[in-house]
């Protein structure tokens, strides 16, 4: 039975929260191995004369302990 561990990440965008979630997975890739998933807990947005100017995402991953 593998073992999991669960890391929370916050990562940003200024093209959309699919891609904040894509930078976060990416960026995690950099140190770890074996990601199995990835949980949205939160989207936000900043908001600079009426348009969003940055998405984020509050992001947990999933990935396998070896």
């Amino acid at each position: 039975m593998p073992v999991l561990k669960v890391i929370e990440i916050l990562s940003n965008s200024d093209k959309s929260w699919e891609d904040a979630a894509q930078k976060a997975v990416s960026h995690a890739a950099k140190s770890l191995s074996n990601i199995r998933s990835i949980y949205i807990n939160e989207q936000s947005a900043v908001v600079e004369n009426n348009t969003i100017k940055e998405y984020r995402v509050n992001a947990k991953i999933t990935f396998e302990v070896n």
